[in-house]
């Protein structure tokens, strides 16, 4: 099969790669689409995976082509999306169902071979199937999607009440349409510049500047970047007694100013972290959730594909998003039979 093998830091090759064996439990996915997350860029270019050779890719969807065990025949020539996070089923949080927060987890893309590839070696645990409204692009944005979701769960949002989501990146749309999803009556999505302000427009949420919102305040802020500017921009504009609910996840240290730190005294708020999003086999999962809004067309994903690429050109893509050479949601890659 034909893979991006990741062999060192900044060192993405495309390669033969022998095709992997399907062990009891698993299936073999032929991928149909891919989509490049945020963080594959530091991974790719900057940190690298937990080992090398690794192919990246942990947002994709496709087709089962083989199993390992008979039992599960069934599956065969099934549409699929992919839940990337590989549970231990054996610490404290797995015996409590909160998989997210597996204290000895494997992931797809990072800690062992991803999507970006042809075909890729998936528990069988881990796939959920699409229903037929459900397109494959859509399906490869089913991980971010729910994330999003999870995290306007744990902001436990109220119907009327006002959001706003600092981040301009897919998480922070999918956010604001979850909210409105959720009876928020005003969504905000708030970004350095006015370069997204389409994408705003094309869901119907407000879009501002972090200049235009100074003196707004929201019941409810999800803080999508990660950096110490945005963060105290999250909690100036937070409420009192509002909820602040962190997400962007930094790369470096985040340090906060006496007067900033002070404000979430003062102001009594709610912190919330949020993390990944909560997958099971049940109508409740965010996963579930999240294909059961898709096929309704209650959250527009497609709307937030700014990007296509054939496969053979995912190294464009990648540099499209390394060098910000132009405005981007998600970019997407359409992988071929």
């Amino acid at each position: 099969m034909i893979g991006y093998s990741l062999e060192s830091v900044d060192n993405l090759v495309l390669k033969n790669i022998d095709i992997p064996e399907c062990m009891e439990g698993w299936a073999l996915i032929r991928v149909k689409a891919a989509g490049i997350c945020s963080s594959d860029i530091p991974r790719i270019f900057k940190k690298g995976t937990y080992h090398f050779p690794t192919i990246p890719g942990h947002e994709f969807s496709g087709v089962v082509e083989k199993v390992g065990s008979k039992i599960d025949e069934v599956l065969l020539g099934k549409r699929v999306g992919v839940f990337p996070l590989i549970p231990c089923f054996k610490c404290a949080q797995c015996k409590e169902h909160h998989y997210e927060m597996c204290s000895n987890y494997d992931y797809i893309g990072s800690r062992r071979d991803g999507g970006f590839a042809e075909y890729v070696l998936v528990p069988v645990w881990n796939l959920i199937p699409l229903l037929d409204e459900i397109s494959f692009e859509e399906a490869a944005m089913l991980e971010p999607l729910s994330v999003a979701l999870h995290a306007m769960k744990c902001g436990n949002i109220k119907k009327g009440s006002s959001i706003g989501i600092i981040g301009t990146g897919m998480i922070g749309f999918a956010a604001a349409q979850w909210a409105k999803k959720m009876g928020a009556k005003k969504v905000t999505v708030i970004g350095r510049a006015n370069n997204k302000k389409e994408i705003a427009n094309s869901i119907s949420v407000e879009y501002l500047t972090m200049e235009q919102v100074e003196g707004e305040q929201f019941d409810v802020v999800l803080e999508a970047v990660g950096f110490a500017e945005s963060i105290q921009q999250a909690i100036m504009c937070t409420k009192p007694a509002g909820t602040l609910i962190l997400m962007g996840n930094p790369d470096k240290d985040i340090m906060l100013q006496q007067d900033v730190y002070w404000r979430i005294l003062r102001k009594q708020l709610h912190l919330v972290g949020t993390w990944n999003s909560a997958y099971e086999h049940n109508e409740q999962c965010d996963w579930t959730e999240t294909v059961d809004a898709l096929a309704k067309h209650e959250i527009e994903a497609k709307a937030l594909i700014s990007h296509r690429f054939m496969s053979e050109r995912l190294p464009e893509a990648l540099d499209l998003m390394r060098s910000k050479k132009e405005p981007y949601c998600k970019v997407m890659t359409i992988w071929k039979d």
